[in-house]
């Protein structure tokens, strides 16, 4: 074979690089890293990391999903993984062709989590229960003070509490309602940190960890959904698809969460957010 020539088979450069999970592994194993290591740097599950390693992408949830798991691994044993990208593109069918975003609110397609009480109902519940006690204890108090008005009228002699019992008795004052915003801060525990996690512009892959690192949840969190997730110290979150989630954190949203396919890594305690 000459040089600058094609191999006599025809067999283009390409054809003989490696795979991408082969790819990741030798790279893996040139850095002095095992799996867990691995894991624990990318928040990637071992199970996940071993199958990408031998290119089986069935763990990852979707092509979106596996695209920024080999983003991640790629950089974490010092591989280009734009150039992975592009492979894993070429033998998948290439990327999808975007899709139009979804309205930017759709109040049908918002559900709320049956698990979380309804703080903002119960707070109302509570002043309205308490004001029409007052009140029936205030009409009370008028029929037996209009019983003593008569008595007094009849007798000649003037009554000393006349002036107090002819005033009509006072209107029930009409009860603040709570600002919905602040009434949802107030009702998230204080001692705890509170993250809700809704898809609303598609769906998108999460993961949520405890203080200890215990698995809270994992999956794919499907368009309309929500989750929320409470801990006594802090919750670790991982989102394959940040632009398609509004985040709230201990009742506050959480702007600018990331974009659309962007896989975001995020931490929260019970003091955060400091800045909305």
């Amino acid at each position: 074979m000459s040089i600058g020539n094609l191999p006599e088979d025809g067999n283009s450069p390409e054809d003989d690089r490696p795979s991408i999970g082969r790819a990741l592994q030798q790279a893996r194993i040139a850095a002095g890293l095992t799996v867990d290591e691995v894991s624990s740097s990318t928040r990637v599950r071992t199970p996940i990391v071993r199958g990408i390693e031998q290119d089986d992408f069935s763990r990852c949830g979707g092509d979106v999903y596996a695209r920024g798991h080999i983003r991640v691994l790629a950089r974490a044993v010092g591989l280009d993984p734009e150039s992975l990208i592009a492979q894993f593109d070429a033998e998948h069918g290439g990327r999808p062709a975007p899709t139009a975003p979804a309205p930017l609110f759709e109040a049908e397609r918002i559900r709320p989590d049956p698990r979380r009480p309804n703080w903002t109902a119960a707070m109302v519940a509570a002043i309205v229960a308490v004001v029409g006690f007052v009140g029936f204890t205030l009409f009370r108090g008028g029929d037996g003070d209009g019983s003593s008005v008569a008595e007094d009228t009849a007798s000649p002699k003037p009554s000393a509490s006349a002036p107090t019992n002819t005033a009509a008795p006072s209107k029930p004052a009409t009860p603040h309602k709570p600002d919905p915003s602040d009434s949802a801060i107030a009702g998230v525990p204080a001692d705890k940190v509170t993250v809700k996690l809704t898809a609303e512009g598609g769906q998108s892959w999460i993961s949520a960890q405890d203080h200890n690192g215990r698995l809270i949840q994992e999956g794919v969190l499907r368009e309309g959904d929500s989750k929320t997730f409470s801990d006594s110290r802090r919750i670790d979150l991982v989102l394959g698809n940040a632009g398609a989630i509004k985040l709230f954190v201990n009742g506050k949203e959480v702007k600018n969460v990331g974009t659309s396919g962007a896989v975001q890594r995020l931490s929260y305690t019970k003091g955060d957010p400091e800045a909305g």
